[in-house]
Parts: C-alpha cells; sequence; structure tokens
C-alpha cells in the first residue's frame, strides 16, 4: 500500500505573521508532505514578508493561490522569489512518486480582484489537464462552491464554476476559504470532501 500524503490547508491570512509561524511549527511537528494557502495570503497587499519564509526554513512545499485580497502577479512573485513556493492558480502539480495531483484556481467572482467565474472555471480546467492521470486528486479555490454550506454564512453565494468543476472533475478532496465565518465546515458535495479552511487550518491524508 502506497504512503498516504499529508497535507496541512488554510486559507485567508491576511498578513498575520505569527499565525505563519505557529503553522510552520505545526506543519514540522506533524511532518506534512505539503502546505495548501487557499488565498487571501495578504491584507489588500499589505505586505508579503514572513507569509512564505517560515515554511521555507522548514523545507516544506508551499502551494499557494490568489485570494480576491491579492493580485496573480503578487502570488507570481511568492513562486519565483521561494524555490517551496508553488503558484497552482491554472497549473497542476504531483506530488514526487505521481500518486496524488493538485490543481486550483484563486481570487473569487466578487471583491477587489475579483475575475469572472467563467475564468475561474478555464483555470481549473488547465490545471487539471496537467493532472489528470493522479489516482488521487485535490483541488484548490479561494472561493467556496454553490450550493456549499459556507453560502449560509454573511449571504455571499459559492461559484458555480467551482461547483461545475467539482461536479465535471471529481477530485477527492476540494480545499477552500474565503468565508471567515464558514471556518472548520467539512462536508460531502457529490464524490469529493469539501474542506473550508479559512482562517482555520486542517490537516488531512490522500
Amino acid at each position: 500500500m502506497a504512503k498516504k500524503t499529508k497535507i496541512l490547508a488554510i486559507g485567508d491570512i491576511h498578513g498575520d505573521k505569527g499565525l505563519v509561524k505557529k503553522l510552520a511549527k505545526t506543519a514540522e511537528k506533524e511532518n506534512v508532505d505539503f502546505i495548501i494557502l487557499a488565498g487571501d495570503l495578504t491584507l489588500g497587499e499589505s505586505s508579503t514578508e514572513g507569509l512564505i519564509g517560515p515554511f521555507s526554513k522548514i523545507n516544506k512545499p508551499v502551494l499557494i493561490i490568489p485570494g480576491n485580497h491579492e493580485s496573480t502577479a503578487t502570488i507570481d512573485f511568492l513562486s519565483e522569489r521561494y524555490d517551496n513556493a508553488k503558484n497552482i492558480h491554472g497549473y497542476g502539480i504531483k506530488s514526487k512518486e505521481g500518486r496524488v495531483g493538485f490543481f486550483g484556481a484563486g481570487t473569487a467572482n466578487m471583491g477587489i480582484h475579483a475575475i469572472p467565474d467563467e475564468e475561474i472555471f478555464e483555470m481549473l480546467e488547465k490545471s487539471h489537464g496537467q493532472i489528470k492521470d493522479a489516482k488521487k486528486k485535490v483541488m484548490v479555490t479561494h472561493i467556496h462552491p454553490e450550493g456549499s454550506k459556507s453560502e449560509m454564512f454573511g449571504g455571499f453565494p459559492g461559484s458555480s464554476a467551482v461547483r461545475r468543476a467539482l461536479e465535471k472533475f471529481k477530485p477527492d478532496f476540494l480545499v477552500n476559504a474565503h468565508i471567515h465565518e464558514a471556518g472548520g465546515i467539512e462536508e460531502k458535495i457529490a464524490e469529493t470532501t469539501v474542506f473550508n479552511v479559512s482562517k482555520k487550518a486542517k490537516i488531512f491524508k490522500v
């Protein structure tokens, strides 16, 4: 039996460097294989300092996407600055042995750096194409899917594009954030286990 891949996921850090340091300690202690930052790393792009460095020091790969608080250029900058940071907004990445594939699309259909829902779907389709033969799949978005429990908080509708991608590509897991009050919610939509990791870290195995 193949060794399972251990993942620590969180979103909506919003520039909290203290939280990042705590998460890096947890990631090291738990010996996770990947860290996922599901968007809104910054607070209106106020600063990117100290958001990736602590994970780099413990030599853990970090998969990042933009939220509606930062531009795609900011995520590109972080992935170029830190060798351990990989941008999966429109890109797919596999674990070393190729068993687990990660694919994603960031931002949201609302907020400062919003993009249209159709573009979110296109990014998910493109990134899924790069890992489609992986045995296990983890989809990462910032915004929650349409029809999810996260819609009950704050009155924000989910993304129809994320829902469509979830049903079409059938990932084993979906990691999303965006709605702070929904952090910690876990649910099953179709064949996918969905984690809302807004401000609330989740460790799981694939």
